[in-house]
């Protein structure tokens, strides 16, 4: 089990520890757990869908990054195919806030990178912030994506979030979570080249049609690639960059020992993740950063 998991984990109920560890006393545990796991776990412990997301939210909490605020978000994403998705908030030292990723981002991306098609709920230990509820409007869900906190009854995003400005009002039909191909070929021999053109390839973004995908090769060879979710209201966009943080720090990573990372992104695009993506990078510790253009 991953260290950052010790101290929450010793703190559940013992019949919950006993169903868990199984799938997380591994060193390579995802930070999530499939339909078949799920059910076994409520199985053995005897809590429901949203009992057991209730109850995960320490240990989602203890993958949060946060240098800045210490101010530790959990979230727990529930696809509709019944797995459930870690997330957490992530700040990055040296880094503008503008960079930052909120625990709701981050467990809606994670769902999203693991080929979820959409999502049924999403439970968090502290009320989504206007910029996450403008974010997860974006989501093929819509307002019917039920929203869960500790103490309050189930509501919706629409409760969240009424009146609200979405994809819909600009006669958008793909919405985020929507399966896509947009079809970038290039001749590549690198993987991590590759990896960043097919994350372009499923990339969210309707509004600018700037495409993008980030692939990052840690220092023990491993690749993480993200792809850009583009917003309604253009703020709430997640870049790419940021998406393949999220997969490599729920994978048990370290953000700080990135060895090289790549950027896929059309030549004429009205808008570039370049600078930011460097600049960001170049927080973190990494100088090894290459861009692919289509």
């Amino acid at each position: 089990m991953h260290t950052r998991f010790h101290t929450a984990f010793s703190q559940l109920p013992a019949s919950l520890q006993s169903a868990l560890q199984p799938y997380m006393d591994t060193p390579d545990f995802p930070a999530m757990f499939d339909l078949s796991q799920v059910e076994a776990i409520k199985q053995r412990c005897g809590l429901d869908d949203d009992a057991l997301a209730f109850a995960l939210l320490p240990l989602a909490a203890t993958c949060s990054l946060t240098p800045i605020s210490h101010f530790n978000v959990g979230a727990i994403a529930r696809g509709v195919s019944g797995n459930l998705y870690f997330g957490a908030n992530m700040e990055f030292h040296g880094a503008p806030m503008q960079q930052t990723i909120h625990a709701e981002q981050c467990a809606v991306t994670h769902a999203w990178l693991r080929g979820e098609r959409s999502l049924a709920s999403i439970t968090v230990n502290y009320t989504p912030c206007g910029h996450c509820r403008q974010f997860m409007n974006e989501l093929n869900s819509g307002g019917e994506l039920q929203i869960r906190l500790p103490g309050r009854d189930a509501a919706t995003l629409a409760d969240y979030l009424p009146d609200a400005f979405g994809p819909r009002d600009l006669a958008i039909s793909t919405l985020l979570m929507d399966p896509v191909d947009h079809g970038f070929q290039l001749s590549l021999n690198d993987p991590l080249d590759q990896a960043a053109l097919n994350a372009a390839n499923r990339s969210h973004a309707p509004y600018s049609n700037a495409h993008s995908g980030v692939a990052l090769e840690t220092a023990e060879g491993k690749i993480h690639a993200g792809r850009y979710a583009e917003n309604a209201a253009f703020n709430p966009s997640l870049p790419p960059l940021q998406a393949a943080l999220v997969l490599l720090n729920l994978s048990g990573g370290d953000c700080r020992q990135i060895r090289r990372a790549v950027l896929a992104e059309p030549q004429s695009a009205i808008l570039s993740q370049w600078d930011a993506t460097r600049a960001t990078l170049a927080a973190l510790g990494c100088d090894a950063v290459s861009r692919i253009t289509f």
